[in-house]
């Protein structure tokens, strides 16, 4: 059986707050705020680690799927153990098929068609006697609808150069 409550064992699949769990345990399907009914680390193998406990302020940090750690409350309950499903996307689609039935499920995102292989009617990117785009693809924030395509407000655009300043914790 599977337990939920202050009470209940720490095995897999049962769902307790996290403040009753210990430093290094492995959750998913936690809440973000106590009572939120489970936000974090829940896609098809996610799952977040409990890094510390503040007994005085009753927060804990957890390591988020993402890498980031969040502080959040101890009262905030989780399902101890792994989302199912993990490897999904270990396994090649192969054929247009198997995209086509997959995206049919979720939204109207496939297949995807370059703007410069569009006429320019359809998309400022459009047209010309070879496919390029022709003019620089970053386009300003306030631009209007419809013009509002490619690097939109780029700070900086082309490869990230030289390391990446990341916190160490």
């Amino acid at each position: 059986f599977v337990y939920c409550g202050t009470k209940a064992a720490l095995k897999i699949g049962n769902v307790l707050p996290l403040g009753k769990m210990p430093e290094g345990t492995v959750v998913c399907n936690s809440e973000a705020r106590p009572g939120d009914r489970g936000k974090l680390a829940r896609a098809s193998g996610d799952y977040a680690s409990i890094i510390s406990h503040n007994a005085d302020t009753g927060m804990t940090r957890i390591r988020l799927p993402s890498g980031s750690k969040k502080v959040i409350s101890s009262d905030c309950r989780a399902m101890v153990g792994i989302a199912a499903g993990g490897g999904r996307n270990d396994k090649p689609m192969l054929k247009a098929g198997r995209s086509f039935y997959k995206y049919k499920a979720k939204r109207n995102t496939w297949p995807k068609v370059r703007g410069v292989a569009m006429n320019p009617v359809e998309h400022p990117h459009g047209g010309g006697n070879h496919q390029h785009v022709g003019h620089a693809t970053t386009i300003k924030w306030n631009a209007v609808p419809g013009q509002k395509v490619g690097l939109v407000a780029a700070r900086r655009t082309g490869r990230l150069r030289g390391g990446q300043n990341k916190d160490k914790e």
